[in-house]
């Protein structure tokens, strides 16, 4: 059984793995079908989508139709301005055939001009406050890739509060020290402040080299169901992080498979020392 916790000051018991939808960016409706059907098999009720997950929504739109109440649903925008924002969530309510969602993200908030476009006037935080004013999101959060991403979502929290934001952590990504630094300190602000807190790349192997590229991720991910054990181990023995599920249909059922055999008692110590045999390298630098 996959571990529930509260997802922030949202009240929402949502399992500690949340399906990454950008698994779905490429796949047929009959993939998409089958994929959520593992989800519930393994009690998942937590998607977490973007209007630039190629497909995407598209594919979740037939399910929320009949399975809306099972899910909590997020979704992103990669738009800066109020205008541009809006009428992308329009587009992505319509594509996922609901009334509103529950999450609503601003993507990628990591680069400093687009951020003061974004929270400046006429930006779309202003189409995000808005948008939960009308009902037609509940909750409002950021995300962000990069090694100045922590550091981001600080600064972003001190401006707006902000439900929850999303970013990298695995241990390759925690050797570096300021990254490191900037994490917790994230991850302290969230925790006084009920923000909850979702981690991704979390089977990042390295970048992709020369080597033929075998996966929809766009790193190289461990494979090994040892190392995959591991690597989700690591994420959820630190209390109060989600971990979003890797982006391919076909290493899903290997992670939710270990994130239900996950066990309270491991400390990230051990697993990392699990994790040792493998080559971990950091995704971004």
């Amino acid at each position: 059984m996959i571990p529930k916790a509260i997802f922030g000051r949202t009240g929402h018991l949502s399992t500690r793995t949340l399906f990454g939808a950008a698994a779905l960016s490429q796949v047929s409706q009959a993939e998409a079908d089958q994929t959520l059907e593992l989800l519930l098999a393994h009690g998942v009720n937590h998607i977490d989508t973007a209007a630039s997950y190629g497909n995407a929504e598209q594919r979740l739109g037939p399910w929320m139709a009949t399975h809306r109440d099972q899910f909590f649903l997020a979704t992103k925008t990669e738009q800066r301005t109020r205008q541009g924002a809006w009428e992308e969530l329009q587009r992505s309510l319509e594509r996922l055939r609901v009334d509103y969602v529950d999450l609503w993200q601003m993507h990628v908030l990591v680069d400093p001009a687009g951020w003061e476009t974004a929270i400046g006037p006429g930006g779309a935080l202003e189409a995000f406050i808005e948008a939960r004013r009308q009902g037609l999101v509940r909750y409002l959060g950021v995300t962000g890739h990069g090694v100045n991403a922590a550091a981001m979502h600080q600064r972003s929290l001190e401006q707006f509060d902000f439900d929850s934001v999303l970013l990298p952590y695995n241990p390759a990504m925690m050797r570096n020290p300021q990254y490191a630094a900037d994490f917790e300190a994230l991850l302290a602000h969230c925790q006084q402040h009920n923000v909850a807190v979702q981690t991704i790349k979390s089977l990042t192997r390295r970048p992709w080299g020369s080597q033929p590229q075998t996966h929809a991720t766009w790193y190289e991910p461990l494979t090994e169901p040892a190392a995959v054990q591991a690597a989700v181990d690591w994420v959820l023995a630190r209390p109060g992080l989600f971990l979003n599920t890797v982006g391919d249909i076909h290493l899903l059922p290997a992670v939710l498979e270990a994130a239900s055999r996950f066990d309270p008692a491991t400390n990230q110590t051990e697993a990392a020392a699990r994790l040792s045999p493998y080559t971990l390298e950091p995704l971004f630098v």
